[in-house]
């Protein structure tokens, strides 16, 4: 069973970090989606000390397959789907294969992109409604870090259910991830 040590919903962005968070987040059991592998060092770490769990890790970089196949065949615990993240096919194929997220992370360029990794993040965790959501950016931890407001939102869940099913924006129309389906 998942501890839950931090906020359900943490954002960072130094990669040791990211890894300690998650890390000192996993129970044995848990099931993870793991959005930006990269080579699958954090999987690994994952793998380990996750070892009655289920890892999906995704990513887009052909660099990755060759790495990513030699970890599963690693580790049993390790399924790996190369696609982009951005796609609805690729959301529906991992809806295919779980029944519950304890645990979504989202690394996907660092410190680039926070509108790219807000728009994932939204859409993935709306979807699979994870206990624990731990995202790796710099621009997003700048803006939550510098942001104040006289109105108080927040989320108890490891996703952000005060939009729950409110629907997908059609305008959004380069994230093609849109859809009625959700």
């Amino acid at each position: 069973m998942t501890k839950y040590v931090y906020s359900m919903i943490k954002i960072v962005y130094q990669l040791q970090i990211y890894r300690h968070n998650i890390l000192h987040t996993l129970g044995k059991d848990d099931v993870v989606v793991e959005l930006g592998c990269h080579l699958g060092n954090t999987t690994r770490l994952i793998a380990e000390k996750c070892p009655d769990g289920h890892i999906i890790a995704i990513d887009n970089s052909p660099e990755a397959i060759i790495p990513m196949e030699n970890l599963m065949k690693e580790y049993q615990n390790i399924e790996f789907i190369p696609g982009d993240v951005r796609l609805h096919k690729t959301l529906e194929k991992v809806l295919k294969t779980l029944n519950k997220c304890d645990i979504l992370t989202v690394d996907l360029g660092g410190g680039y992109h926070p509108d790219t990794t807000f728009k994932v993040y939204f859409i993935w965790s709306s979807s699979l409604k994870p206990g624990i959501s731990i995202i790796r950016n710099q621009g997003l931890l700048d803006f939550v870090s510098s942001a104040h407001s006289e109105e108080y939102i927040k989320s108890k869940n490891g996703w952000l259910e005060s939009s729950a099913d409110a629907g997908i924006p059609p305008h959004l129309k380069e994230f093609k991830l849109w859809s009625s389906k959700l």
